[in-house]
């Protein structure tokens, strides 16, 4: 019974997700879905995600967190569209919470929707939201065995954006290992090596989804 308790809620959200990505897809917004434990860097991303992109692409956020608007607070510093979700305790996103976001946003403007998930990297990755892609952000200081620990994320995302490179001379992070590891599992995973604080492979990064967004038409 628990099982089918599970199934259903999973396939309520998916059918959300389904209308959400329709209603994204009728606009052309690209929409990413950036997931990663708590202290990667997921609000540092979506800044400098920001900074480079901003004069070639409309971008909004939708900032998923437990409480507070912190997060929310720092990208609304760049004048761009923002929509807060607080999720009373809960650990991930649903479509349901996406779908009442999209409601504050004006979406004919856009071009480009980054939802920062809540910081977690289990459920997280269960639960569409009608993202276009979803991408694994992790940081050097966290080490590199969490694609052993945390593998079913690893296997989802299309991307992986390791940050915080400017700390490998003084952590131990194997970058090959850890990329020979999820390419294992992910044989068709993008890498991207950034540095939120000095900038370092953010170019790299925004490319990607410049070309994310133009794929779109």
């Amino acid at each position: 019974m628990k099982v089918s308790i599970v199934e259903s809620i999973l396939s309520a959200n998916d059918e959300i997700a389904l209308q959400n990505k329709e209603i994204l897809d009728q606009y052309g917004i690209c929409t990413i879905n950036i997931m990663a434990a708590p202290g990667s860097g997921k609000t540092s991303l979506i800044l400098r995600t920001i900074d480079a992109l901003r004069h070639r692409l409309r971008i909004a956020v939708i900032e998923g967190d437990v409480a507070s608007t912190v997060d929310a607070d720092h990208v609304a510093t760049k004048e761009v569209p923002v929509a807060q979700i607080n999720t009373g305790g809960q650990c991930h996103l649903e479509a349901q919470m996406v779908r009442r976001a999209l409601g504050e946003l004006p979406l004919a403007d856009l071009d480009l929707l980054l939802i920062e998930n809540v910081g977690n990297l289990i459920c997280p990755v269960e639960f569409k939201l009608g993202e276009d892609l979803n991408v694994m952000l992790t940081s050097v200081p966290e080490g590199d065995d969490k694609p052993y620990k945390y593998p079913s994320i690893f296997v989802a995302v299309d991307a992986v954006v390791i940050n915080k490179i400017d700390l490998l001379p003084y952590v131990r992070f194997d970058v090959d290992a850890f990329r020979k590891l999820v390419l294992g599992m992910n044989p068709d995973v993008k890498f991207f090596e950034v540095s939120c604080e000095t900038g370092q492979g953010i170019d790299d990064w925004a490319e990607w989804v410049l070309h994310q967004r133009e794929r779109k038409g």
